[in-house]
């Protein structure tokens, strides 16, 4: 079964943060990820540019709105994504409680459609 993993955290935190230039990301040891990578259960994932760097569109009454940011009603924005695989949403779970970002944001776990 796939599941998508929402990592959440403190927009603010993100905004204040310095992104590196494009194409000069720095990659470093991440445990985590390295052990999901061996055991064949991450698909896909990465870390979000800042909330500050996003638009969130809207269609009403035919009317394309668009404002700066994800205004969602909530100090924690979505800043990353990782996609896994694994046997069971309580397996995916058990993983989410490992994702250093568990230690002070918010994991969400999602099984895809139909699964």
């Amino acid at each position: 079964m796939k599941f998508l993993m929402l990592v959440c955290w403190d927009g603010e935190r993100m905004n204040a943060a310095e992104e590196p230039a494009p194409g000069e990301r720095e990659v470093e040891g991440f445990p985590w990820l390295d052990d999901l990578q061996a055991r064949g259960m991450w698909v896909i994932g990465d870390q979000l540019a800042p909330p500050r760097r996003g638009k969130s569109v809207r269609m009403r009454d035919g009317k394309k709105l668009v404002t700066d940011g994800p205004f969602a009603e909530t100090k924690e924005v979505v800043g990353g994504f990782d996609i896994i695989e694994c046997g069971s949403l309580e397996e995916a779970v058990e993983i989410a409680a490992g994702h250093p970002i568990a230690e002070f944001g918010t994991i969400e776990v999602r099984p895809f459609w139909g699964q």
